[in-house]
This record gives C-alpha cells, structure tokens and sequence, in this order.
C-alpha cells in the first residue's frame, strides 16, 4: 500500500499523518540534510491534499527544528541535532561517544587564576583562592559545538596539566585519575549573545544567539569541585530531560 494511502486510512488528522510521513523520510534520509524538499504544489499533489493543510505540516516539522525556509527559494531539510540527556550526571564525550560520535577537543587555555567574586562563592573559597581555569572546544564529528570554561580548586586542578584533556572528560579525569567521586550537579540553563571569544571558537556569528550551561559540580560529600560556563551552538545541538508528574499521596487528604 502507497504511502498516501496509509495516510488518508491513519485516523489522525490529516496534517499529521503528513508530518508524520514526512517526519519519517527526513529522519531516514530519504531527504537528505540541506536538500531541498519538494514544493508545496508537489506535496499537495502527493499526498492529494490541500496547500492550507500541507503547510500546517511543514508549519509543525518547522517548530521541531527539521526543517527551514529561506524566502524566495524554498524549504530545506536541516542538519540533525546532536543532543544529550541531562537526567543523569555525563560528561560530554562519555555522552556522546555512547550515541557514536566522534569526540576531540580544543584546549584553548590552561592556568591558574584568582578566584573572583563569583567563583568564589560557588566553589565555596576565599575570594583570591588560586584555581585551574581551563577553556576547550569540544568537538563533535571534527565540527565545533561548544565552549567549555572549567574552574578547579588548584590542588585538584594542577593534576590536569598531565592529563589527556584532548580525548578524555574532566568528570572521568577527576574520578578516576584524582579519585574524586563526583555526586550531584546544580545546573542553570539560559541564552546569550555570543561574545568575541564564542565567535572565535564556535565560528557563530557575531551577536548570535548562544545556549549557555552553567553548572557545579559537587562530590558525594557536597563539596563543590567543578564549578563551569559551557557555550553550545543552537544549530547543533540540544539538551533534553524527561519530567514526571509528581503523583498525589493517596493518603493525604484535602480539606473542602
């Protein structure tokens, strides 16, 4: 049976029956990332359907980041988004390389600094405290995705400068070359304006718009070791997380 025809006997309406399908021919490469898809008027003819509801398809795979349009020539099939999952404590690489990507990185900087104001507080240190501040680039399949600024205490931190922080997480580096056992993150997610320094390492542009992580890490006594900015690029990549309803105590009761 025709792909057209499963759509119009699927009991969803018609729009999504299409987006679906088209859904499916995207993420299966049938349309490749960059092609051009087909025009609205050859949608139409496909799927024997109206131009109003092949564009709340288009409108909705829009929404999802599959597709974009550029005005005066048409729609285009994006480049699929690496994402990561942040239910659970992952370094980028040990996150990655289990989906099977190819993970290098760019160390930009390695020194020791005064803690300022706000690593200080953080970290929970005495403004002035020496750290290891380290930037690198992490990227994926030889693309860059994002900038990593990472503050340690400097008498963990200086156990890094032998490491290999080209191929390897910090999160491992510090558990199993440190022997610090990592427990908890507080992790802050808001958008930026790319800065000189972004541009120069993602290869954004100018004032674009920057996904920005903040995270501290603590060991599993509490204590704060790992206290980092990390800047990804919006076109490449996403953090998701699953959020359960909090279920009603049954034996708790409620008062009219």
């Amino acid at each position: 049976m025709s792909a057209t025809a499963l759509v119009h006997l699927s009991p969803q309406p018609l729009y999504a029956k299409i987006k679906d399908a088209l859904r499916a021919r995207i993420l299966d490469g049938t349309y490749a990332p960059h092609s051009q898809m087909p025009s609205e008027h050859e949608l139409c003819a496909a799927f024997g359907v109206s131009r109003i509801t092949v564009r709340q398809a288009l409108g909705d795979l829009q929404k999802e980041g599959l597709i974009f349009r550029l005005h005066g020539k048409g729609t285009f099939v994006a480049k699929p988004k690496a994402f990561q999952n942040v239910t659970s404590l992952q370094g980028f690489a040990e996150a990655m390389s289990s989906m099977g990507y190819e993970i290098v990185n760019q160390l930009r900087r390695f020194r020791v600094v005064k803690a300022d104001r706000r690593q200080a507080s953080r970290l929970q240190l005495p403004e002035g405290t020496p750290l290891v501040e380290i930037h690198r680039v992490r990227r994926l399949n030889r693309e860059p995705v994002s900038l990593e600024c990472t503050w340690i205490p400097e008498s963990i931190g200086k156990r890094l400068a032998s490491a290999d922080l080209a191929t390897r997480d910090i999160f491992l580096i510090l558990e199993n070359d440190c022997g610090v056992p990592l427990g908890h993150a507080d992790v802050t997610v808001d958008a930026i304006l790319a800065d000189d320094e972004i541009v120069a390492a993602l290869g954004t542009e100018e004032g674009g718009p920057v996904l920005r992580i903040e995270r501290l890490t603590h060991d599993t006594t509490g204590r704060p070791v790992d206290y980092e900015f990390l800047y990804f690029r919006g076109d490449a990549f996403q953090y998701r997380l699953r959020i359960d309803r909090d279920k009603p105590n049954p034996h708790t009761r409620t008062q009219s």
